[in-house]
């Protein structure tokens, strides 16, 4: 496994997120998930961060031009419900703390809809 860069990582969790409580994070295959409470609400990519969405918040990214997190999976482009945080928002530390909890809610409501096996 290729050692992972660590410098954007460490900037969002000590600087950016800063002031919020229960901030940590893990590797998962060549990204990092970002967790609050043991909720993960975030990925951190290709020094780029991700933030979870769902209907009720995907227009307003949306809105600031930011773009979902993509990777590839035997050739097929594989989107995912993350998507790029606005810069404007990666720098006001007022804002970032209700983003944060905007998607840690999504997140915590995704994982309790109960699976269906078809």
């Amino acid at each position: 496994m290729t050692k992972l860069d660590t410098n954007f990582l460490e900037y969002i969790v000590y600087d950016v997120l800063l002031g919020i409580d229960d901030i940590s994070y893990r590797p998962m295959f060549s990204s990092y998930g970002i967790y609050k409470d043991g909720i993960i609400f975030a990925i951190v990519s290709n020094n780029n961060i991700y933030f979870k969405v769902d209907e009720t918040n995907q227009a307003k990214y949306e809105k600031h031009h930011s773009q979902p997190f993509v990777y590839y999976r035997k050739n097929k482009k594989v989107s995912l419900s993350y998507w790029e945080l606005p810069l404007s928002v990666l720098e006001n530390k007022e804002e970032i703390k209700h983003w944060v909890e905007e998607s840690c809610l999504i997140s915590k409501k995704v994982n309790q809809e109960p699976f269906v096996d078809i």
